[in-house]
């Protein structure tokens, strides 16, 4: 398959087994569908039946990986045997993209959960370290998460801050992901839009838009395994307008509905990406300069 265009990507699912089906039967999935994104954590390995079906695929979709156990934020060192695999995995399957969480989720022994990572200048300089040498050893840029978090953190700076400034000093991309801006906003007090503003529209690879469970009115948990809320799309429509249209990727990891509400839930960002460019379009046409009659 030839390499695709990054940017042509418009609408991707995250790869999930009880999804193996759908994209197999549905006659509309491939239309519907412009990439998939997989944790390669799940499927590094993998031989057998499923090790061809999942090479099948890969050479049927555009492909992006996205990172669960590198631990950018934690205290151990880089697992670097895991990374030369994971140079291997990515290379094999020729993935566009790989990203990771802004995160860690070891001290140890790996701790099966992400954990937020102190807003500090000693933060910023571990973190962006431990990226370049990642960046390094895959050959390759990759993308750091905006990540959920549910308590105060000790702090110098503001979880915005914190990300640019690691974006920076690692020289690395961001994917952006809008349900975490929202939810985050909601349990922190804070202007979600404005936080969209500030994102530096070259450094954003893609985006990911989900669904969340509201705890109660000032709490919300992300986690994936609900319908995306009209207030969250209104931000990714936001995001569109400041950053241009980007790949996103619908997460969905549990509570996985029939296809039917799937695709609806694609089709909404993908007319949503298509509203900003036919606005774009619009306001393009405006500024040209008119000719003269007679």
């Amino acid at each position: 398959m030839t390499a695709p265009d990054e940017m042509a990507l418009e609408v991707g699912l995250g790869l999930r087994r009880a999804l193996l089906k759908p994209l197999d039967e549905e006659a509309d999935a491939r239309s519907v569908i412009d990439f998939l994104e997989v944790a390669p954590e799940n499927w590094m390995g993998i031989g057998g039946r499923r090790g061809k079906a999942f090479r099948r695929y890969t050479e049927r979709y555009p492909l992006i990986c996205h990172g669960l156990s590198l631990s950018l934020g934690g205290p151990d060192p880089l697992d670097e045997m895991f990374l030369e695999r994971l140079r291997r995995f990515l290379d094999s399957h020729g993935a566009l993209i790989y990203s990771e969480h802004l995160s860690y989720c070891t001290d140890d022994a790996h701790l099966y959960d992400l954990l937020p990572i102190p807003f500090t200048t000693a933060a910023v300089a571990h973190v962006a370290a431990r990226i370049r040498r990642v960046q390094d050893l895959l050959g390759r840029r990759i993308a750091i998460e905006n990540a959920s978090y549910y308590t105060p953190l000790a702090s110098e700076m503001s979880d915005l801050e914190f990300l640019l400034a690691v974006v920076q000093a690692a020289d690395c991309d961001i994917l952006l992901d809008v349900n975490n801006v929202y939810v985050n906003s909601t349990n922190h007090r804070y202007d979600p839009y404005a936080f969209i503003d500030a994102i530096p529209p070259a450094r954003v690879r893609y985006l990911h838009i989900a669904g969340h469970y509201r705890e109660a009115p000032d709490l919300i948990v992300d986690t994936h395994g609900a319908a995306v809320i009209d207030p969250v799309y209104d931000l990714l429509a936001h995001a569109y307008t400041r950053i241009g249209p980007r790949p996103t990727l619908l997460e969905r990891d549990f509570n996985i509905p029939a296809w039917e509400e799937l695709r609806g839930e694609l089709n909404q960002i993908r007319a949503i990406q298509a509203a900003h460019r036919s606005a774009l379009s619009l306001q393009q046409s405006a500024s040209l300069p008119q000719l003269a009659s007679g």
